[in-house]
């Protein structure tokens, strides 16, 4: 069936050239020349798509986008900025866009643009009607049952069998790769490989080889040949974390790969082809690293055809207790302890606590309790101190959390904890990056090693040097 676009574009000339277009790839496309017209075609039937322009000689763009989206059969809508304007995107993305167009475009940026909201509609229908999800949630990785994770699970299910593009944003700690490696043994590719790359992890120069790989003697250090994320995830897929701080360069490479399924190892002519599912991650606001010049705008929006939020765990609710207890029972079997619940008090606590660092953090504090304290059931007096500390009634202030785990031991029995004089204690920033640098120091410049040893990603390592350098030039 003949899908139809709704061209609501003032400029004759324009709205003709994108007009013909869509006729030529298969639409039937109408065009409307003001907001009124839109709204009279909007009103006679809706179309699979809307494609609007947001300057308009009778009214706001915004104005339609929002007619549109109260429709009880609202159509995508993909809007058009004068220019490379952000606050204009960010303002329709918030009032309902799926996409937007900045001109001038192509006509191939035109197609792939409203070929990718048409398949992120189509997944977001099937989404909304799937009405439970705990069987689904039990053929995946994660643990708990809030609502903002059944989001999650519907979104896994309805991609898992689609070939497209994902795209997980999230704070650091919340599960990104868990969710990709979700998708992909979800998905027909189950039996390929799932192939995880750190953009922000792997030295700038090494970056490329990474990716593609390397022929013998291509820079200094090639000793032998060496397929890459490239060769490795063939038929799979390529789970691409933390791609903000992949360098801009290469984000081009990347581009280049994923329109056209071939690549280059480092040092060679020779091309080869990859079929390859792209999932990819950053704990970065997407919009703001393109406009910091950290993300390329055309990647961004050529990957993100499906995103996926993760939840912060402050945000999960009761999860949060169902996940300590997890990770007590796993952490009990190793250190040979007699944990086998966790009291209410414990999950009052850890409830009350913000965890900036997410699941990661609470993964650390769970593993500290257990290592320092015995009996079978984990009460709150057990936990780390500066967890006490935050979920406490009252108005006394949240101490700093330490760089590593957020955490200070709980206090032996009967003791109370001791303050400290405010003279005494230093901004979080100089605290970390001391910490940083006496494990750079300890481990010779390892930065693999150092992450072990503070418990952190090793991408935070390389974004906190940038960032002092940075300050430092």
């Amino acid at each position: 069936m003949m899908r139809t676009v709704l061209v609501v574009e003032d400029s004759p000339s324009l709205a003709r050239t994108y007009q013909g277009f869509l006729e030529h790839a298969g639409y039937c496309a109408e065009v409307a020349q003001t907001a009124a017209a839109a709204r009279e075609k909007l009103n006679a039937a809706a179309p699979d798509l809307v494609l609007l322009d947001l300057q308009l000689p009778d009214g706001n763009g915004i104005e339609i986008l929002e007619a549109a989206q109260d429709r009880p059969d609202a159509p995508p809508v993909v809007v058009i900025t004068a220019n490379a304007s952000m606050n204009a995107a960010v303002e329709a993305m918030r009032a309902g866009a799926l996409d937007f167009l900045a001109k001038p475009f192509d006509k191939a940026r035109l197609l792939v643009t409203v070929e990718s909201a048409l398949e992120r509609a189509s997944l977001r229908k099937v989404v909304s009607k799937r009405t439970t999800t705990t069987p689904a949630a039990r053929r995946m990785r994660f643990i708990g049952e809030s609502r903002v994770m059944h989001t999650v699970y519907q979104t896994i299910e309805a991609v898992a069998s689609s070939e497209a593009s994902v795209f997980i944003t999230g704070e650091s700690g919340t599960g990104k790769e868990l969710a990709a490696l979700s998708i992909h043994e979800s998905s027909r590719r189950a039996g390929k490989p799932f192939h995880a790359v750190n953009c922000g992890a792997i030295p700038e120069n090494l970056m490329e080889s990474e990716l593609f790989g390397h022929v013998k003697g291509a820079f200094t250090g090639a000793s032998a040949d060496r397929d890459g994320a490239a060769a490795i995830a063939d038929g799979g897929t390529l789970f691409l974390d933390e791609l903000a701080e992949m360098p801009m360069a290469l984000q081009t490479k990347l581009l280049r790969f994923i329109q056209l399924g071939t690549y280059q190892k480092v040092g060679e002519t020779k091309t080869r082809k990859a079929d390859i599912r792209f999932i990819s991650a950053t704990n970065k606001l997407p919009l703001e690293a393109i406009r910091n010049g950290e993300l390329r705008e055309d990647l961004y929006y050529r990957l993100n055809v499906i995103p996926i939020e993760m939840p912060p765990l402050r945000e999960r609710g009761d999860d949060i207790g169902l996940i300590a207890e997890n990770f007590m029972h796993a952490f009990a079997r190793q250190e040979g302890k007699a944990f086998k619940t966790l009291s209410e008090d414990a999950r009052a606590a850890l409830k009350a606590y913000e965890w900036p660092g997410n699941v990661r953090q609470l993964q650390n504090v769970i593993r500290n309790a257990v290592v320092l304290q015995n009996g079978e059931t984990m009460t709150a007096q057990m936990l780390p101190r500066g967890l006490m500390q935050a979920g406490a009634p009252g108005p006394a202030p949240r101490p700093a959390p330490r760089p590593t785990d957020g955490f200070s031991p709980a206090p032996a029995s009967g003791s109370a904890p001791q303050g400290r004089p405010e003279q005494e204690i230093l901004p979080l920033a100089i605290v970390e990056r001391r910490a940083i640098e006496a494990a750079l120091e300890a481990t010779g410049g390892n930065i693999q090693q150092a992450a072990r040893l503070l418990e952190i990603d090793p991408s935070t390592i390389h974004r906190r040097r940038k960032s002092w350098n940075r300050q430092s030039a």
